[in-house]
């Protein structure tokens, strides 16, 4: 067992519980605690928390792998069965990380089946597993994870799923019974609703309605579980009994959909409690009985995860996974160009390349200010270093060795200064709001997208109420929805907002417009809204006081830096979301306004443009005409940011 350079922090974050470790060798997990998500605002103050109880001496940590019970798709993460969510580069960068790797938990539970020893599993009823073949993995907890491994042949391949969202199939009149109980509350039931914490309270529920008793008592899954294994409770020992039962029937779908020959291992936070229970229950008969594909499945093995760190063991061999495809990747090219020159810098250069050569993802990250500082130079000397490189200037060396260390541009903001040149500030400005408009394309969530269109093409009449800055984006949204024949109006003036909003009606929509959410005046007009029966869109900040009272929030997360003069890039984010909405009722109501929206000099055909170009969107009629990708003219939202700001 070979100690690392430092330790690694490895993290499991449920609905529930967040639980971290540092990880000093392979395999060796040291500092574990479990902490309750409802006690920490988000998830950089969960691990900030995690962290402070640390000794002073460990040293920097350098690498950390999440496990998180959610999707993971490109950088933004947002948890499905909690509110936390975040930017893996910008936690990696405020936590001070050189790597941070984010996959789904169950994910990184498939990955440690591989390294998990005979005394961490148990069989429960026959079948052998065949080597090299795909393995299946679920289990039970907050939701019901899904995931499988696909041999390769350098190891293993792990594939994120949703499978926990099958549709729920019953197999008997008492599964029919609890499938109607639950169509009472939930339109679609998935084996999740049943297979997991909260199902089994649903299960619990179900079976005391179908026994006629009305007055059994509201048990938590804990408690059903602790009153079923020491057999005080017969209900609670019938919904164990079920709950195994339809694991049986999602671990046998799960064998034949994947071809598991491998086998079936069960994880998550309730099976591997149950014990003997789950051995003598049903679950390996019913995971049997499988029609005419019974003998398939009867040779199939089913294992019971028991080691106590699979999770962590799996999210630690990703993130070695992913720190040995780092080191074999080729250097980057402008690191190679710093080697190659440097007896050729001036002393102050030299070090200043020393510094860069010693901490390259330090030097991508850090200010001007703090690269000047640990090489002991002045911060001009820095800016001559740069151009030494053939770099226009501190912000162009940053995107070319980033485009080196990591493969791709990222997204990044630059700082503006006072030593910059006009070009240098017209490169940060730009590459500024284009970063931040390309961050927001990720982010935001199509489905809240879509319902947001829906809201507003029905609406009887709309408000737009904004304040200060973002006042020009309340009267661009009401110039676009008149044009389609919509009551609308801006609101901007704080003392007329409350007496508007006491206006709506029950098919009316509130859009309320704020950088941070916190403005007294509009939380106050969207409480008012909500009284008078309208519904309250917010395009705000996430987790702010605006967003939580909002029936829908559009998130726009963009931190201005009020201490520079820099432009005002979230107000173009804002002004993009409307420009989103504007194209999706446009699009609803008829191709007719949608030429309109895009004739002439006139707001809308920077939306045009912009949902043209995204990936995926359907052409616009400009488009189809064979127009010409538009450049920044008198119709785009920056075009128009200008105009109303001079």
């Amino acid at each position: 067992m070979t100690d690392f350079d430092s330790p690694r922090l490895i993290a499991d974050i449920g609905g529930t519980y967040a639980r971290f470790a540092l990880e000093t060798a392979i395999g060796r997990f040291e500092h574990r605690a479990s902490l309750r998500c409802a006690e920490h605002a988000d998830f950089h103050a969960a691990v900030s928390a995690y962290l402070a109880t640390l000794p002073a001496n460990l040293g920097r940590i350098l690498h950390s792998a999440v496990a998180i019970a959610n999707p993971v798709e490109g950088d933004s993460v947002r948890m499905t069965n909690y509110h936390w969510q975040f930017s893996i580069e910008e936690m990696r960068e405020r936590l001070k990380f050189d790597t941070l790797v984010v996959v789904n938990d169950f994910t990184a539970l498939a990955m440690a089946v591989p390294r998990l020893g005979p005394q961490e599993r148990r069989q429960v009823g026959g079948g052998e597993p065949r080597q090299q073949s795909v393995v299946g993995v679920l289990g039970a907890g907050t939701g019901l994870g899904v995931s499988g491994l696909i041999p390769a042949a350098d190891g293993w391949v792990a594939l994120g799923t949703e499978g926990g969202h099958a549709n729920f199939a019953p197999r008997d009149e008492r599964e029919l019974a609890i499938l109607r109980y639950a169509w009472q509350k939930y339109r679609h039931v998935s084996f999740e609703r049943l297979l997991s914490g909260p199902g089994l309270e649903l299960i619990y529920r179900a079976l005391a309605d179908r026994a006629g008793r009305p007055d059994a008592a509201d048990l938590s899954a804990p408690d059903i579980t602790a009153r079923a294994m020491d057999g005080s409770d017969a209900l609670a020992a019938e919904a164990i009994e079920v709950f195994c039962l339809l694991l049986g029937t999602a671990a046998a779908n799960l064998a034949v959909t994947l071809g598991a020959l491998g086998g079936i291992y069960i994880g998550g936070g309730i099976v591997p409690r149950l014990g003997e229970h789950f051995v003598n229950s049903g679950f390996r008969a019913r995971f049997e009985d499988k029609g005419r594909f019974t003998d398939y499945v009867r040779g199939i093995p089913t294992f019971v995860i028991t080691a106590e760190n699979a999770t962590f063991v799996g999210a630690s061999a990703i993130l070695q996974s992913q720190l040995r495809a780092l080191q074999g990747a080729p250097r980057s090219a402008i690191l190679d160009q710093i080697q190659r020159g440097l007896a050729d810098l001036s002393p102050a250069e030299k070090r200043v390349a020393e510094q860069v050569l010693a901490h390259p993802r330090a030097a991508l990250n850090d200010p001007i200010a703090e690269i000047a500082r640990a090489a002991n130079v002045s911060q001009p000397t820095v800016i001559r270093f740069c151009r030494s490189l053939g770099c226009e200037g501190l912000s162009d060396f940053k995107l070319r060795l980033a485009s080196g260390l990591t493969g791709t541009v990222p997204l990044m903001h630059a700082q503006v200064t006072g030593d910059d040149s006009m070009a240098e500030l017209g490169d940060k400005v730009l590459g500024n709001t284009a970063a931040a408009i390309l961050q927001l394309r990720d982010q935001l969530n199509r489905d809240t997208i879509d319902r947001a269109i829906e809201l507003l093409n029905g609406a009887q009449r709309i408000e737009f109420h904004a304040v200060g800055h973002y006042s020009v984006v309340a009267n661009d949204a009401q110039f676009k929805f008149l044009r389609f024949g919509i009551a609308c109006n801006a609101c901007t003036d704080p003392r007329l907002q409350l007496l508007s909003a006491n206006v709506l009606g029950a098919r009316d929509v509130a859009v309320l417009v704020s950088g941070h959410g916190r403005v007294p005046e509009l939380l106050e007009a969207a409480d008012c809204a909500k009284a008078r029966g309208a519904t309250v869109v917010a395009i705000t900040a996430s987790q702010s006081p605006l967003a939580r009272k909002a029936d829908l929030a559009l998130i726009v997360d963009h931190v201005e830096d009020v201490a520079t003069q820099l432009p005002m890039v979230s107000r173009i984010l804002h002004l993009l979301v409307i420009d989103i909405l504007a194209v999706g009722v446009a699009m609803r109501r008829s191709a007719r306004a949608l030429q309109n929206m895009g004739d002439g000099d006139e707001p809308g055909g920077a939306a045009a443009a912009v949902a043209a170009a995204a990936p995926g969107a359907p052409a616009t009629p400009a488009r189809r005409r064979g127009s010409s990708t538009p450049g920044v003219s008198a119709s785009t939202p920056l075009a128009r940011l200008t105009s109303h700001s001079s």
